[in-house]
């Protein structure tokens, strides 16, 4: 937080004082919202003191002694008030002390000099402590101070009337405290709101902020759509899928090849490979849906069903295929990868409470993975049902049947091109 004031040495003076005020108010299990109250309580408090020594001169030079007694006390109540509330960590007590002092001492002043006319209007300092409530304290405890403020308006009418308003100070004096009586409060009062906005305007915007990095977060985590329905308040996403196509790509040999490479060498090489996958999968516009080791998965058709889902993915392993290529005769670490790819129905939705994960279960991703891990480096293998919708798309290879576990004799495919 910041102080309002603005010119050179007031301005040290300002940022001294609220860092002292934030110093004081640090309390364990405080939020930010109860610090702030807090540190403007301290702040106010302290700021007003300036204004009471000056209050205090002028009667002073007024030969108004009693009264100036009075505003003179309070710097040194309120460093008492402070201490207590900087050793016994208890900010209610020192809130309620300082507030009542706000209260009492204008009206202690205005009795002193003779009443409402005699004393320049000085009760109206005593309007400081439910503005400064508002700020500060709670809704319920605004109401009470401000009720106190009247009780001591209408106190101080009453026995103004039946003292002697004859109290002898000049003109001048009269006439300066008249306007300070007015503008003092004022002043603080507008002090006070100007700055409790501010700070709010601040916190509005870290949150803004934080909301839109945690946001963007959870779009980097799941699909577009899916973060908009979690943000709309569904506590369970779950969709099925009539087509959908999905692909497999797994690293061939990357056991001896992290034996190898050092672990920064090998992350180095996976985060490489897999970002530029992450970069292939955007332009055409399919979901990567997990790694899991050196193993990439994408689904083509979630979480938007899309016509050309089969067409799509194959044009994804196609040119991961060819990005591992060039990136081998270009120097690269060799690495091969398989890719799998089938067509089917699956069910997609988010699991997991605290850390997401947007997945797709059914028979069309197992029968993708035994493409995969059936299929030969550096190919793309497709089963039959992809073949179909795609035949005319691509220049494909029959491979002949192949015995997959748990599925028996398959006829499978693999895909040399676009034609």
């Amino acid at each position: 937080m910041a102080p309002m004031i603005t010119s050179g040495p007031l301005r040290v003076v300002g940022s001294r004082l609220f860092d002292f005020a934030n110093e004081i108010t640090v309390g364990d299990g405080d939020d930010d919202s109860v610090r702030l109250r807090r540190s403007i309580a301290v702040y106010s408090a302290i700021a007003v003191i300036p204004a009471a020594i000056i209050w205090g001169l002028i009667y002073v030079a007024a030969a108004e002694y009693y009264a100036a007694a009075i505003p003179l006390s309070y710097p040194v109540l309120t460093v008492v008030n402070l201490a207590a509330y900087r050793i016994w960590r208890r900010f209610r007590p020192f809130e309620f002390t300082q507030l009542l002092i706000t209260l009492l001492l204008p009206l202690f002043v205005m009795i002193a000099l003779g009443g409402f006319v005699s004393s320049s209007a000085v009760i109206l300092w005593s309007l400081v402590a439910p503005i400064g409530a508002i700020v500060y304290s709670t809704r319920r405890m605004a109401f009470f101070w401000f009720a106190a403020f009247m009780g001591a308006v209408i106190f101080g009418a009453l026995i103004g009337s039946s003292i002697s308003d004859d109290n002898g100070i000049p003109g001048w004096a009269r006439t300066t405290l008249f306007a300070g009586n007015v503008l003092g409060p004022a002043a603080v009062a507008f002090g006070l709101l100007a700055h409790f906005v501010k700070q709010n305007e601040i916190a509005y915007k870290l949150l803004r902020f934080e909301r839109n990095r945690s946001e963007n977060l959870l779009e980097n985590i799941l699909p577009a759509k899916i973060a908009a329905r979690l943000k709309d308040g569904n506590q369970m996403v779950a969709d099925k899928f009539e087509q959908v196509s999905v692909l497999f790509a797994d690293m061939v040999g990357s056991t001896e090849l992290a034996s190898d490479l050092s672990p920064e060498e090998m992350v180095g090489l996976l985060n490489e490979v897999f970002s530029q996958f992450d970069s292939i999968t955007v332009e055409h516009g399919v979901e990567k849906i997990s790694t899991s080791g050196d193993n990439y998965l994408v689904a083509s058709g979630v979480p938007e069903p899309r016509s050309d889902h089969a067409q799509a993915l194959v044009t994804v392993a196609i040119e991961m295929r060819d990005y591992l290529e060039r990136r081998r005769n270009n120097g690269g670490v060799g690495l091969e990868m398989r890719f799998g790819i089938n067509t089917g129905s699956a069910v997609a939705g988010v699991v997991g409470q605290r850390k997401f994960h947007y997945d797709v279960w059914g028979d069309a991703v197992n029968i993708a993975s035994r493409m995969e891990s059936h299929g030969v480096p550096g190919r793309v293998q497709i089963s039959e049902t992809t073949y179909a919708l795609v035949k005319d798309d691509f220049a494909c290879v029959a491979r002949g049947e192949i015995d997959v576990k748990g599925k028996g004799m398959m006829r499978t495919w693999f895909v040399e091109a676009r034609p």
